[in-house]
């Protein structure tokens, strides 16, 4: 539930992710005062995942819609307060440090950044024009939408590999483009995927344009990479997988980030700037999954606690 007078906490927490979520809860059960600050829906990506298989203790996998919800629901039991608004700016050197969104203000003495992070795009012309109009970047999401037809997965990672995995189960044929000659995904994932007849590989190709045909997409055209070849694949939607970007513009030059844009914190997500902590795949580390998001939760919320105390 939104709090609407209270604008002064203990801690704020920044993203309603698995990262945020837990941090919350921890820091809550450590007998502080809480908040919050999401724009979006609570969740992150994983409340865009269909089915979440590898979060331990679900036998049969789960929603990440269901996840979602009860981390949430547990959050709430314990006293913490949610508050529907984005950051649009703050200032983490203050004390108590100050956090703006569109109409307020809100000041907290400690604060974790759990902003996780955002699809990248491909710049691509038509990308922009056809977005939502069959250009996707959640392919759980909008994978329905287009059962028993043809459709085209960008990128090479374990995200591109999945989504071609669970694709090639509802639609006709799945086209797999990756720039490099071959996937940078785990040798489980591309076991997988080699073995699933109707996904079709086309590697060291790049997309040079996405294509339209009464306001939503008929094809695109790729290009090989090393002679320069052009083909056209005739599909009803793309599903881009080329990565992901850190949210941290709101915290440009106040957190210390490397050269791809995440934060730089030690394991427990402490931060160089005092009674400032990071958790979740914001934060510059290997590994970017809802378990690890959980765990960087817990760690930066005991860590804030004790920063607190002293």
């Amino acid at each position: 539930m939104e709090q609407e007078a209270r604008t002064s906490y203990d801690v704020a927490v920044v993203g309603a992710g698995p990262a945020g979520l837990t941090a919350a809860l921890y820091a809550a059960r450590a007998g502080l005062s809480v908040v919050v600050l999401e724009a979006l829906m609570p969740g992150g990506q994983m409340g865009e995942t269909g089915r979440i298989d590898n979060y331990p203790g679900f036998p049969e996998g789960v929603s990440g819609f269901d996840l979602t919800m009860q981390m949430q629901e547990q959050c709430t039991r314990f006293g913490v307060d949610f508050v529907n608004e984005g950051l649009v700016a703050s200032d983490l050197a203050a004390a108590p440090k100050r956090l703006e969104t569109a109409s307020r203000t809100f000041e907290a003495r400690a604060v974790i950044v759990a902003t996780g992070t955002h699809s990248r795009k491909l710049g691509v012309p038509g990308e922009a024009e056809f977005a939502g109009r069959g250009v996707s970047y959640c392919a759980t999401c909008d994978g329905n939408f287009f059962r028993g037809k043809t459709v085209v997965v960008v990128g090479g990672g374990n995200t591109a590999a999945a989504d071609a995995i669970y694709l090639a189960r509802i639609c006709e044929t799945v086209h797999l483009v990756h720039r490099r000659d071959r996937l940078r995904a785990t040798a489980a994932e591309q076991h997988r995927i080699a073995a699933i007849d109707n996904v079709v590989f086309h590697l060291n190709k790049t997309v040079r344009t996405i294509e339209g045909d009464g306001g939503a997409v008929s094809g695109l055209v790729i290009e090989d990479v090393q002679t320069g070849a052009t083909e056209d694949i005739p599909a009803s939607a793309v599903f881009v997988a080329v990565g992901k970007v850190p949210n941290t513009d709101v915290f440009a030059g106040q957190l210390p980030l490397d050269e791809a844009g995440y934060v730089v914190a030690d394991e427990s997500g402490v931060t160089s700037v005092p009674g400032v902590f990071v958790a979740g795949d914001v934060r510059a580390k290997r590994l970017r999954q809802v378990a690890t998001a959980v765990g960087d939760g817990a760690n930066a919320a005991e860590v804030a606690a004790e920063w607190l105390a002293s």
